[in-house]
């Protein structure tokens, strides 16, 4: 039996995900939950099982493609028997030669398969039949004529044609054979689709030279020779007819990470009042502290950075002035108290911004949050940070210090009351002990929703960070 997979809803609301590579071909076998493809989600990149053992027979998406959830990933042959009645397939045999084929026998699953049984009569039952789940989501199984048409296609792409007894229509008798047979678009990458678009080329007419028919740009480019068309190294930089004066354009599509970050951040900025405070503080005891770790054999191995020591500040600090640690529920006009922290960190990577969070970081020692901020950061970086990693975030922290910057006025991440920002440590003249002197020197910005939290809360808990920094002993007064 042929089985299409649709893209799953991976849990997060999402209407799409971008295919990042497939970690199969057409005709490789697979098992129960062997990984088939990774796809990126609005921050993070997924592997996903297959819910079927079988062979693959069609790759319905090309790498770098975006698809939509629900439609169809790939297509795979478990070997089973298909109890229900075919579908008629168009130019297969005439609808007596059909009715004379015998009925069709149940045929039970194995118990160890997880799977219904089909129905033992009638196509209806079959296209009513639940599809495998796999780890919370499942390939919802398609009924009616929309199922029926697809195992259409995907028979005639595999059976070849037997002569029509029933006289067809003129226009389906001039069709050539491979209409019947093609798939809905040409198999290709979004920019190879945009370079031809910039070309003035047809995709459809376009012979693909690559893997399983893959259109590829030499592809396109041949094409384009064979036309006359002269072909510019880069076609996006393409100027207007008749303009020599304009400059290059380079033209990148918005999708993945950047498509939900700037989404999130227009929706943050025009759903919660900002405000942004600011506090410049010596930390030149936090610096000497962080130091004298290095000696330390409790905290040998780990990376504890002035990062891990203002993760644990704002922790405290958010027990004292618990309304930076809660959410606006516009629905049910109320404000959200959090019960515990759960800390995002901000960070940047090849991908774009992503901020996963610590769970339960309120309830860490020092060296238990400098571990889970370094793996997460790690994680984040390879690109592998889960959904999970994503979601249930209570209050952030951005570090815009490491790329050697003072200050900046934070946008909120949805759904949150606060977030901070730490800038460089700068050495700089500094009034200490009623002297100038040489200090190390930070500028924290809070920006918070003025909705939830009134400038005394921020300020207080501000200053509340800054008196850790300034002398991390403080930490013992706010347990």
């Amino acid at each position: 039996m042929i089985r299409d997979f649709p893209l799953p809803d991976l849990g997060e609301g999402l209407t799409e995900s971008e295919l990042v590579a497939w970690r199969v071909a057409v005709g490789d076998r697979v098992e129960l939950n062997q990984i088939i493809a990774d796809v990126e989600t609005a921050k993070a990149v997924v592997e996903l099982p297959s819910p079927y053992a079988g062979v693959i027979t069609a790759l319905h998406a090309a790498e770098g493609e975006t698809i939509d959830v629900g439609a169809p990933l790939f297509s795979c042959d478990t070997g089973e028997a298909d109890a229900s009645s075919p579908a008629p397939i168009a130019g297969s045999a005439s609808p007596a030669a059909q009715t004379a084929q015998p009925a069709p026998v149940a045929q039970a699953a194995p118990a160890s398969s997880g799977r219904d049984a089909d129905a033992a009569a009638g196509s209806s039952a079959a296209d009513a039949a639940p599809g495998p789940n796999l780890v919370g989501y499942g390939a919802a199984a398609e009924t009616g004529p929309k199922r029926r048409a697809r195992r259409s296609a995907l028979a005639a792409d595999l059976v070849p044609p037997v002569p029509e007894v029933q006289p067809a229509e003129p226009a389906a008798v001039a069709a050539p054979a491979a209409a019947a047979t093609r798939s809905e678009r040409p198999r290709s990458t979004p920019p190879v689709r945009k370079l031809a678009r910039d070309l003035g080329l047809d995709l459809e007419t376009i012979e693909g030279s690559g893997a399983r028919g893959l259109i590829t740009r030499e592809d396109v480019e041949r094409a384009a020779s064979a036309l006359a068309m002269p072909v510019p190294d880069d076609v996006s930089s393409l100027t207007a007819p008749g303009r020599t004066d304009a400059p290059a354009e380079t033209r990148i599509p918005i999708k993945g990470v950047r498509k939900h970050t700037a989404a999130a951040m227009v929706r943050s900025a025009f759903t919660a009042p900002h405000v942004t405070e600011f506090l410049t503080v010596d930390v030149t005891a936090t610096m000497e502290l962080l130091r004298s770790l290095r000696d330390d054999r409790e905290f040998a191995g780990r990376k504890v950075t002035p990062l891990t020591v203002v993760a644990k500040a704002l922790c405290l600090a958010a027990r004292r002035t618990p309304e930076v640690n809660s959410r606006w529920d516009e629905e049910a006009q109320e404000i959200v108290r959090f019960g515990g922290v759960n800390l995002g960190i901000a960070a940047a990577t090849e991908r774009g911004l992503v901020v996963p969070n610590v769970k339960a970081a309120d309830r860490m020692s020092l060296g238990e949050l400098a571990d889970a901020i370094a793996a997460l950061a790690e994680t984040a970086r390879a690109g592998r940070t889960s959904p999970a990693d994503l979601s249930g975030g209570t209050i952030s922290i951005t570090n815009i210090g490491v790329f050697g910057i003072d200050a900046g006025t934070p946008i909120l991440n949805p759904g949150e009351a606060a977030i901070l920002a730490m800038g460089a440590v700068r050495r700089q003249p500094w009034e200490y002990r009623g002297e100038i002197a040489l200090r190390e020197v930070m500028t924290l910005s809070l920006s918070f929703d003025h909705r939830l939290v009134d400038g005394a809360q921020g300020s207080r808990f501000l200053a509340d960070v800054g008196a850790v920094l300034r002398e991390p002993g403080r930490a013992l007064t706010m347990m």
